[in-house]
């Protein structure tokens, strides 16, 4: 969270400037304070007004308007900023901004602070790609200015290639781990798994369940943020990755997520299994697809591994995390998995109950440690339980 936090946002010329909205949402959901400086040009693709309603602040864009507190606007604003962000860059406040000049008041404001800068370019791939623009973003890195690379893709103008503005997701992610300080997880390797498996009957069809990897990624964010070495093993889920992972494993199966996660336990200190993993699978898997008849059809099920299960046998000292998804006998089942699987602790989750469970940007848990400690949470966000996880694993 950046909950007290300054954001001043930069906003240049370009079409991208649309996604600039979307940041400034982000931000303020993580409780920052946001205020937008917009060029001329910026203006011109979306409103001040539509930034003053998503910052709930005054946007400012004229050098010359008449100011709204007795302060010289850009120089409070530069003092004012904990971190000062661009997005989207142009070529031309990026080259403004390695040589100098100030001559409205986005290039004026940045100038004149001593906060962090991180620049997000967008342009078009041969602006970007142009010997003079990579020079100027060369010679801003070596003066300490932070950058979101853009990224691959089709650009409005029709052209595929580098230049397309970072998502708003990874940008904001960027913010997030220039004004962290705790970095309490520097050091500790986490292993974590997220999302469903799919067991496939035919080429066409699967078991599967309503886990969307929310949780797990969530956790594998807030333990970036805090300094941790993150390898996130995930089924198959319609989430981007957190920025800044060390490994990034997609599987499939419940046997692919097996064999993953045994490759890679022995690198890792701390094993935090969020994924829903399904607990059985197709005795017979057919190569061709199974024609509809009149009759019932009928499919022989056997178990898969249970991967908690071996790892709770392979842990050692290693700190072990498992997940638990109940609909009744919530605090005797968890507690038998505790016992069976070897835990340290488990996060026992009631998904008959509103607000919680799969799909849901929140959860209501209980936590219960390997002596049955029990700790009971309120509904809150993932990424707010997230921090609760780790600080008593931590802790």
């Amino acid at each position: 969270m950046l909950s007290g936090k300054n954001v001043v946002l930069g906003v240049s010329g370009g079409i991208a400037v649309y996604k600039a909205c979307d940041i400034v949402s982000r931000l303020k959901k993580v409780n920052a304070n946001v205020n937008v400086i917009m060029t001329k040009s910026a203006s011109e693709f979306v409103s001040p007004l539509t930034f003053q309603s998503l910052s709930q602040n005054h946007v400012v864009s004229d050098m010359f308007e008449e100011p709204k507190t007795w302060d010289i606007e850009h120089i409070a604003l530069a003092q004012k900023a904990d971190i000062f962000v661009i997005a989207p860059a142009t070529a031309n406040i990026i080259g403004k901004m390695a040589n100098g000049i100030a001559d409205d008041m986005l290039s004026t404001t940045v100038i004149a602070t001593k906060a962090p800068v991180l620049i997000a370019p967008a342009m078009n791939t041969n602006m970007y790609q142009n010997k003079i623009v990579q020079m100027n973003i060369e010679k801003l890195k070596n003066l300490d200015y932070k950058f979101v690379a853009p990224e691959s893709g089709r650009l409005a103008c029709g052209d595929i290639g580098e230049g397309k503005l970072a998502t708003p997701e990874t940008i904001v992610e960027a913010i997030k781990a220039v004004l962290i300080k705790n970095k309490d997880l520097e050091g500790q390797r986490i292993l974590i798994t997220a999302g469903p498996t799919r067991e496939a009957i035919d080429p066409v069809r699967f078991i599967t369940n309503h886990s969307t990897g929310k949780m797990g990624y969530a956790i594998a964010k807030t333990a970036i943020e805090r300094g941790a070495d993150v390898t996130l093993i995930s089924g198959p889920v319609n989430i981007q990755k957190p920025a800044g992972l060390k490994k990034f494993i997609a599987v499939q199966s419940a046997a692919e997520m097996f064999h993953a996660v045994m490759e890679n336990i022995d690198e890792n200190n701390i094993i935090i299994k969020s994924a829903a993993v399904a607990d059985y699978k197709p005795k017979h898997q057919s190569d061709k697809k199974i024609k509809k008849t009149d009759d019932d059809l009928s499919i022989e099920l056997e178990r898969n591994k249970d991967i908690l299960k071996e790892i709770g046998k392979a842990k050692g000292d290693k700190t072990l995390i498992g997940f638990a998804a109940e609909t009744n006998d919530l605090i005797k089942n968890a507690k038998a998995k505790i016992t069976k699987k070897n835990l340290d602790f488990i996060v026992l989750n009631d998904i008959t109950q509103k607000g919680a469970g799969f799909g849901t940007d929140s959860n209501i848990v209980k936590i219960i440690n390997k002596n049955g400690d029990i700790k009971e949470y309120p509904k809150m966000s993932k990424l707010h339980l997230s921090d609760i996880i780790l600080d008593m694993i931590n802790g």
